[in-house]
């Protein structure tokens, strides 16, 4: 009679799963937050929960405003490049200036990490990008969670999301709703493309012919690499000094929907937007796009930030100072529109 074979008997690491692998990486990154932290902080990283305290000394009426975002599909060009170490302030930044455009300080953030086979090196490049993005923003890591996930992710494919909690006075929430014609808009200034439209960039420079990376490099100054993975601007240092001194009545990130999108969903109704182009430098990058995608500029704005991270809507007696105040923090800001009467949408005008 014939032995029938035994059958292995399989562990998680056969099915593509590292345990320990995922135990070193917690383990790596408790140590490397354990000295960035807070006293408001009540536990290590590795709990099952993060445990913040909070100091309901500052405030009378603290009010919890939460928001959740990721980065896109920059990620993939992030992937197609082998570098890793910016994405994790992108994913920071998209969570913690949605917080700020509500008034809101940030708190603590937490991510969650997704990977086919968990790399210890990429993962190290994407936390430590991370964790310094808690630092431009002024809260801490609180914690996260690292998911493997073979057969779900390709070899080299990972996923990235953000979630942050911030506090503001119930009195002092932004939503908009004191904004009036004869309002000034400011802008802040981004650092590029910051993490949208990352579909039709990706179309443009990787899928289209004829692209010369060569030109672009000249017009840029610096490889596309480097300006592709740019990380986003990070506000809460120059908004929160300006909350603390002026009466800002409306902020809009400017993010995925461009400022088609993001400006008019703070207007109330019977206020309008109106731009003026001209009024604020646009990033070479936008314009090497619009070109070489033979993009319509209207579609430009619906897409993109056009060199605008953050718009403020205040009052005609606060536009010099806040200006002023910006200026003084070094930032490049430039009233770039005004509040008029009419229907709640925008319009950009030469």
């Amino acid at each position: 009679m014939r032995k029938e074979r035994e059958e292995k008997k399989l562990t998680y690491e056969d099915a593509g799963v590292s345990v320990e692998r995922g135990e070193e990486l917690a383990r790596w990154i408790r140590e490397k937050t354990r000295s960035f932290t807070s006293y408001q902080v009540l536990s290590e990283i590795g709990f099952f929960s993060g445990l913040y305290s909070l100091n309901k000394e500052a405030y009378r009426h603290p009010v919890l405003v939460a928001t959740t975002d990721g980065v896109g599909t920059k990620l993939k060009v992030a992937q197609k490049f082998g570098r890793h170490d910016t994405v994790g302030i992108d994913l920071v930044a998209m969570c913690v200036n949605d917080l700020l455009a509500q008034g809101a300080k940030p708190l603590f953030f937490l991510d969650y990490l997704a990977m086919g086979r968990l790399s210890l090196d990429t993962g190290k490049q994407i936390i430590c990008g991370i964790i310094e993005g808690c630092r431009r923003a002024g809260c801490v890591l609180l914690g996260g969670e690292t998911a493997e996930m073979p057969s779900f992710y390709r070899e080299g494919e990972y996923d990235l999301a953000g979630f942050a909690v911030g506090v503001v006075e119930r009195e002092k929430i932004i939503d908009g709703s004191k904004i009036s014609p004869g309002d000034k808009i400011l802008g802040i200034s981004s650092s590029g493309l910051h993490s949208n439209g990352f579909s039709l960039v990706r179309k443009v420079f990787f899928e289209r012919r004829g692209f010369s990376e060569k030109k672009t490099e000249d017009i840029l100054g610096r490889s596309l690499e480097e300006e592709l993975l740019e990380p986003t601007r990070i506000y809460a240092p120059q908004i929160l000094f300006l909350l603390d001194r002026f009466s800002i009545k409306g902020i809009a990130h400017i993010t995925g929907g461009g400022m088609m999108r993001n400006i008019p969903r703070i207007l109330p109704e019977g206020c309008r937007a109106k731009l003026y182009k001209g009024r604020w430098k646009v990033h070479p990058i936008f314009r090497i796009i619009q070109q070489e995608g033979k993009i319509e500029e209207e579609e430009m704005f619906r897409v993109f930030n056009m060199g605008i991270g953050m718009a403020l809507m205040v009052s005609p007696e606060e536009e010099k100072p806040v200006l002023k105040a910006l200026e003084e923090q070094g930032e490049e800001a430039k009233r770039i529109g005004e509040i008029t009467e009419g229907h709640r949408g925008i319009e950009i005008v030469s």
